[in-house]
């Protein structure tokens, strides 16, 4: 009976050390892919929200104005013809 609790013991502490070595290989992985999707998504140019909402209230505005030196064009230019 002593010789089955130690090959149970000798058993649970192999299992025990694979496991704890798999978790690490799994941080190791984990952590690897981690830091390469950094520095690929770090190569790109990605605006921020702020910078991309800013650009687009500028372009709004130009717009915009746009639309009033057109309308005014318009308006000389038939006042032209008369």
């Amino acid at each position: 009976m002593q010789s089955e609790n130690r090959l149970f013991d000798d058993l649970a502490k192999l299992v025990n050390g694979a496991a704890g070595t798999l978790a690490g290989v799994g941080r190791e992985a984990q952590s690897g892919a981690r830091d390469r999707a950094r520095e690929w998504i770090g190569g790109l140019d990605f605006v921020s929200r702020d910078e991309f909402e800013a650009v687009k209230a500028m372009a709004a505005a130009a717009r915009d104005e746009a639309d009033a030196l057109r309308a005014r064009l318009d308006a000389l230019e038939a006042r032209q013809k008369d």
